[in-house]
């Protein structure tokens, strides 16, 4: 007969199911975005591609789900997290197969664009089955696991990918960095009708197709120049499709204004930007990833075009960034509960140490010396992040809605792919500028160092707006809440 303890804890551990599952899920879908920076060279010998169609295999999957984030988490408030989740996560393992069987480049491009539109559907459930399932001190440790698995999928993605094609699989070669997805993608499928609740919804509410058709224009508008306009050298096009992005953008808001006072259901409630913790968070979330993508992307192109390492050995040296970031991601909800939001301003802070430690011993070394010395300061970089990718997230939502969680999520998802891509345009002008036109390997640490001295700005302020968050309510325990709740039906077991 089982005990009562022993019940206890076999319920303890089915009700983290539901948070291992989309986890899961949104991991190979992040993953996706940067394990493919690996398989480019190979893409491109491969299929006989040239430099501007393989820089579309990336650019595709980026923008794609960068302009489809808002539509994808209001569609999730609307028709449910969990059939969002399913519908994105069915497309995605489809839109992998797709790629890793392509016929050409062409091919692999229009599988991207459709991964990435796939992965706007599934990514902003996550956080809000978080919202909707989990309360309390579990809430907590629901978000800790979320940017644990936010900050591993950019961490490991090159040394994923570079594993992966050292390993040369069946003689598959690049196109395992994208079939791996199918087995995975194929388990969860079968996992979340049994484990994710099914969360109701609001009834009777449609879509704003005009809303969601601005908010893709609009952010097409600024997200495709940003991504691409610096490898074409800034064309006319990029320049007139960014100043068309202001007017746009401006009729986006006019349009959801307009419904939010007909009372009808616009794509993103106006009411959300109202909550300061909301409207402060999405900013912090927005200039902290400036810092983060543009670093990810130098650091790589420094150890593989400076020093001439190959992707392998330049993502094990990651792997010490990976780990400072794993263990303050098990303190900071300890360190949250004595300094409450100022963890995260301490780990922008260690970030922007990090940098430009790393950035310091770059200009010392050059290119010939030993690069484990950057060690320590990836390693404190690693450890800031980790403090920084579950409250700061967690800080934006507290007061968000329940019923507007997935489109919450869909706007701090935006912030993030939006932030990094202007990032790394802003930080690339600085840093292919030092470089010039045909670079020699010793103008790399200099471009490097010039190009940190601005990164390190990003964390910084990311300090001084956390100051503007209001103060968390005091924690409340898991006993205290009440077991499930009117808007969750348990899943079929």
């Amino acid at each position: 007969m089982t005990s009562p303890q022993t019940a206890g804890r076999a319920a303890d551990r089915r009700s983290w199911a539901p948070l291992a599952v989309v986890l899961t899920g949104g991991f190979i879908s992040f993953l996706d975005f940067f394990i493919a920076n690996v398989a480019i060279p190979s893409i491109q010998s491969d299929l006989g591609a040239g430099a501007p169609e393989t820089q579309l295999v990336m650019v595709g999957y980026g923008a794609a789900l960068c302009v489809g984030l808002i539509t994808g988490g209001r569609m999730g408030d609307l028709y449910g997290p969990r059939r969002m989740f399913l519908l994105g996560l069915a497309l995605f393992t489809a839109a992998s197969a797709a790629c890793g069987f392509a016929p050409g480049i062409w091919f692999l491009i229009a599988a991207r664009v459709v991964q990435g539109l796939s992965s706007a559907m599934l990514t902003p459930q996550i956080l809000a089955v978080v919202s909707h399932v989990y309360t309390g001190a579990a809430r907590g440790r629901a978000f800790g696991a979320y940017g644990l698995m936010l900050g591993l999928s950019g961490l490991c993605g090159q040394l994923i990918g570079g594993v992966l094609i050292a390993l040369d699989v069946a003689g598959l070669g690049w196109r395992t960095v994208f079939l791996i997805n199918i087995p995975i993608g194929l388990v969860i499928l079968t996992l979340t009708p049994r484990t994710v609740p099914r969360i109701r919804t609001e009834a009777g509410a449609g879509l704003d197709l005009a809303g969601a058709a601005l908010a893709t224009v609009s952010l097409a508008a600024v997200v495709l120049p940003l991504l691409e306009g610096r490898e074409q050298g800034w064309p006319l096009w990029a320049w007139l499709s960014l100043i068309a992005g202001v007017p746009l953008f401006v009729l986006f808001i006019t349009h959801q204004r307009g419904l939010a006072a007909r009372s009808e259901a616009p794509l993103i409630d106006p009411g959300l930007f109202r909550r300061r913790g909301f409207a402060v968070g999405v900013a912090a979330y927005f200039v902290y990833f400036m810092s983060m993508g543009s670093f990810f992307l130098l650091f790589a192109i420094y150890m593989q075009e400076g020093r001439g390492w190959d992707a392998l050995p330049s993502g094990l040296l990651f792997t010490t960034m990976s780990a400072g970031f794993f263990g303050s991601s098990f303190l900071a909800g300890k360190i949250a509960v004595r300094i409450g939001n100022q963890v995260v301003a301490l780990g922008a802070g260690l970030v922007a140490v990090g940098y430009g430690t790393v950035a310091l011993i770059v200009a010392h070394l050059g290119v010939d010396g030993s690069a484990g010395w950057v060690a320590p300061g990836l390693l404190v970089a690693g450890f800031g992040m980790g403090l920084v990718a579950a409250p700061l997230p967690a800080a934006a939502l507290a007061d968000v809605d329940p019923k507007h969680a997935s489109a919450a999520s869909g706007v701090l998802s935006t912030a993030m792919e939006g932030g990094a891509a202007l990032g790394v345009s802003l930080v690339g002008l600085v840093f292919f500028g030092a470089l010039g036109a045909s670079p020699s390997p010793d103008r790399y640490p200099r471009a490097f160092f010039l190009s940190i001295a601005v990164i390190v700005a990003f964390p910084v302020i990311v300090t001084l707006l956390v100051q503007a968050l209001p103060k968390p309510a005091p924690a409340v325990s898991e006993a205290s809440q009440e077991e499930g709740s009117d808007t969750v039906e348990q899943p079929v077991c």
